[in-house]
């Protein structure tokens, strides 16, 4: 005879520890209210608390766009955009709201006209046919401190994907 309760509290211990690995993003969208949403970045788990929220897990080394906008009857309160690279357990990593435990913040932008701006660049990269996931983490840091200073930065090309893949394939 097996004792299920048992393998219940096996299986749920399994299922900690794994998280504990992982980066854990929460979601809630309130149509006009409150919108926080994933851009773009691979997903590892998905779950589904109610109509309105989320709960979705990264890869230790996914790099994921995190956006949030919220508003009240005066208008937009909050516009902000991370991109962040999630981190292995142990690692070092700054906080970040609704994300735990945090992660690596290749770029954080706030105020609308700066999150649309990074959103169309976001769509550049995708128009290249590059995943914005497998850009390079330097070309988001690039493209934060350039916006900081209020210069424009430079484009992601092909060109530099490449360098980027190659370098990465023989880096340790």
């Amino acid at each position: 005879m097996t004792d299920t309760t048992a393998l219940g509290e096996v299986g749920s211990a399994r299922d900690a520890l794994r998280n504990d690995s992982l980066t854990r993003v929460e979601l809630t969208w309130m149509a006009k209210k409150i919108e926080f949403w994933i851009r773009f970045g691979s997903v590892d788990r998905e779950e589904i608390l109610d109509r309105r929220r989320r709960v979705l897990w990264f890869r230790p080394g996914a790099i994921f766009a995190f956006v949030r906008w919220a508003s009240n009857d005066f208008g937009t309160i909050i516009s902000r955009l991370d991109i962040v690279h999630a981190v292995a357990s142990g690692q070092a990593y700054q906080t970040l709201p609704f994300v735990r435990p945090g992660g690596d913040i290749l770029l954080t932008m706030h105020g609308w006209h700066s999150v649309e701006r990074v959103l169309q660049m976001v769509d550049a990269v995708e128009r290249l046919g590059i995943d914005p996931e497998t850009v390079s983490p330097d070309h988001w840091r690039h493209v934060h401190h350039r916006m900081t200073a209020g210069q424009e930065p430079r484009a992601y090309t092909l060109d530099l994907h490449c360098a980027y893949l190659l370098r990465k394939r023989i880096q340790p």
